[in-house]
């Protein structure tokens, strides 16, 4: 069997929203057939009949994303009953897990052409209550949030891997002796690149609005912060600890959908391609070390393509935390750090969990067809420790 080239035609997100804000009114399976559409509508020549699949990834599914959101964005966006979808579920890495499976299919054939994207919204992730032992309890009973991390535990796992997401940011800090002004000083410098992404047009050609949502950029970004305002905020989770919501990623609503072909879908699209995916690696670490989770992952994914660090045109790393991704960067000493998240990360830009690994590659191949050629990597943490890692060139 021979493996096929797998080509980005296209790639589309919403404006990312805050939690809250503006998308907060949207429901999740709307976000994401938004961005099927728009993909569908922005290749004309493409009978949407040929779509072989739509994979979209989802990390939390327990409210108005539940049924297979992918199902049911096929259906809300207007394609034919006879496109299929699936739902997966990598947490944080769900979206860039739905492009690697969508293009796995593709590479052996069972795909020629394929939708993969990702869809959340913390905002209206739903309070969920367990279903009783034994029916008409006499007590009170307990509600779940399912907006963020861990809940309803198994008691069996390690308290160590169970504690809060931000809780293990303050553990890489300590471990590579990341100090708050270096947290917020990157913090700072992921709203500077934003702001200046947003104002030289460079999301223009990427980004598409929610019709009847007053949201034309990502609600996050903050152009007048400042170090002196970032060291204004407490700790999150320790009273003497680093870790602030000023230097961390927001909670966040949004979509991201990219247009995955082979040669003969190449053909029927009637585009160039943004770029070409290459390979991909998966790893797993620590629960409690989840933020270093891409270390390996990255290392793994270029090698399998025969690459380096010093082959890197761009890198887009998942800013899950500021000192999360420092501790990535101080175990890639190889790595020139000017080459990361040139147009602004997540702590700007925003994280709704399920679709920020699309977004991540979405905004590589858009990079790379900017520049012409090059390769270009997206990279996510994941909680309960895992990374997750795609290589893409032109």
């Amino acid at each position: 069997m021979s493996i096929r080239d797998v080509y980005v035609v296209d790639a589309v997100r919403t404006p990312i929203g805050k939690f809250g804000g503006a998308l907060s009114r949207v429901r999740p399976d709307d976000l994401a057939a938004h961005v099927v559409k728009a993909l569908v509508d922005r290749a004309p020549e493409l009978d949407p009949a040929r779509i072989d699949d739509v994979v979209f990834g989802d990390a939390n599914g327990a409210g108005e994303d539940n049924r297979d959101v992918a199902r049911m964005a096929v259906l809300l966006a207007g394609l034919p009953v006879s496109v299929p979808g699936v739902t997966v579920n990598r947490l944080c890495g769900s979206g860039l897990e739905a492009v690697i499976q969508a293009a796995r299919a593709v590479a052996l054939g069972d795909a020629s052409i394929a939708i993969a994207g990702g869809v959340e919204s913390m905002s209206r992730a739903p309070w969920v209550l367990q279903k009783p032992e034994r029916a008409f309890p006499a007590g009170h009973q307990q509600l779940h949030s399912t907006t963020l991390g861990w809940r309803m535990t198994n008691p069996r796992m390690p308290a160590e891997w169970t504690i809060p997401l931000g809780e293990s940011a303050e553990l890489i800090a300590g471990k590579h002796r990341i100090s708050r002004e270096r947290q917020d000083a990157f913090a700072l410098a992921s709203h500077q690149k934003a702001a200046e992404a947003w104002g030289k047009g460079l999301y223009d050609g990427e980004v598409v609005p929610y019709e009847g949502v007053d949201l034309a950029r990502d609600e996050c970004i903050r152009d007048s912060t400042s170090m002196e305002a970032l060291a204004k905020l407490k700790p999150s989770f320790r009273q003497e600890g680093t870790v602030t919501a000023g230097n961390s990623s927001p909670l966040n609503d949004g979509a991201a959908a990219l247009l995955l072909v082979d040669e003969d879908g190449l053909r029927a699209t009637g585009r160039e391609p943004l770029a070409r995916i290459r390979t991909s690696a998966v790893t797993g670490i620590e629960p409690q070390l989840f933020g270093l989770g891409p270390v390996q992952a990255v290392r793994r994914a270029l090698s399998k393509a025969g690459k380096s660090f010093a082959d890197l045109t761009t890198f887009e790393l998942n800013e899950a935390f500021a000192a999360q991704s420092l501790g990535c960067l101080a175990e890639w000493p190889e790595l020139d750090p000017s080459l990361v998240n040139p147009r602004g990360g997540a702590i700007a830009i925003g994280h709704p969990l399920g679709a920020s690994g699309a977004r991540l590659a979405g905004s590589v191949a858009h990079q790379l067809a900017a520049a012409g050629s090059g390769t270009g990597l997206a990279a996510l943490c994941i909680g309960v420790g895992q990374g997750l890692a795609l290589v893409l060139e032109r």
